[in-house]
């Protein structure tokens, strides 16, 4: 009973004292913590299968090999590696974070929802649709940008082994390959969202489509440095397998903002919708047609300064 008369007691639009927005701020991190808690526990059960999805495309392209005798026979063709872990600890800690890392990913949809549940009182409608668009947006595209990373990984380990010296015992150490697998997936995904941020300047008046058009040449440029020094790798498969799609979704950005500064001009020509109030215009038609405010007409001066009855004219 008092649960549900404190939410009927609610402002309409989200405002509430400054206890109740700490309360439920507390409320969301704790069911944001529960969630990641959970699910971390869950992925420390699976953690070998998680790091073997990461690895095993890596290893499948670079050769590996479990012994000497596998490696000085795989020399004659290829460079073989093998994965390492050094240290009494290595795998508890690596078992540790590949768990977290994975809980907070696999809890995200939670702690997410959490996050926007907070924060969305306070939108007005038409905030809240498009940050619901952006975010249904980024969100494939991030997938999207982590994939491209999935799939250069393997291409990228084989022609990094190519200089290495031949006879050599490739070590890679679990820990650094599974940094660098990570720090891929998020530059990748990262990277994906460029035409989304550009979209949203554009929707939010910062950015017109004409100038996105006129940065064409120094965005392709700075794209293509860009996907060449985050790439590890020197080929160039490699760095257009990341800048190529970032080329694609920009041009798609600045078609989409040149069509929104189309709606937004026809918008502003048709002027404003029934329901919605016009701009008063208190400027004068014609400065010359004013009349001019007469002041008002002083008092006569007294003829004499004798009081009649005790009192002057003025009082």
């Amino acid at each position: 009973m008092l649960k549900s008369a404190r939410k009927s007691e609610r402002d309409p639009e989200g405002r509430m004292p400054l206890a109740d927005h700490l309360r439920e701020l507390r409320n969301r991190l704790v069911k944001s913590l529960v969630a990641i808690f959970v699910a971390t526990v869950i992925a420390a059960f699976f953690y070998k299968h998680i790091v073997e999805f990461f690895t095993d495309p890596i290893l499948d392209a670079v050769g590996c090999a479990y012994s000497f005798a596998e490696l000085a026979k795989g020399t004659e063709d290829m460079q073989c590696a093998r994965i390492v872990q050094n240290g009494l600890l290595s795998p508890f800690t690596l078992a540790l974070t590949v768990s977290l890392a994975s809980g907070v990913v696999l809890s995200s949809p939670v702690w997410l929802y959490q996050l926007w549940a907070f924060v969305a009182p306070g939108l007005h409608r038409h905030e809240k649709k498009y940050s619901l668009a952006f975010v249904a947006a980024g969100f494939p595209l991030f997938v999207l940008g982590a994939y491209f990373a999935y799939w250069s990984l393997p291409k990228m380990a084989s022609v990094m082994l190519e200089f290495a010296i031949i006879g050599a015992d490739n070590q890679l150490p679990l820990e650094d390959l599974l940094h660098l697998v990570m720090r891929m997936i998020v530059v990748f995904g990262l990277s994906f969202e460029l035409p989304l941020l550009l979209v949203m300047l554009n929707f939010g008046g910062v950015l017109t489509g004409k100038r996105m058009a006129g940065w064409w040449r120094g965005m392709i440029l700075g794209i293509t440095l860009f996907a060449a020094i985050a790439t590890p790798s020197t080929d160039p498969l490699s760095m257009l397998a990341l800048a190529g799609p970032i080329w694609v979704m920009y041009f798609g950005a600045t078609g989409i903002s040149l069509l929104n500064d189309k709606r937004r001009a026809r918008r502003e020509a048709e002027g404003p919708a029934d329901d919605e109030a016009s701009e008063l215009d208190l400027t004068p038609e014609d400065i010359g047609e004013i009349e001019p405010v007469s002041t008002a007409p002083a008092l006569p001066e007294q003829a004499t300064r004798d009081r009649v009855n005790g009192y002057d004219d003025v009082t």
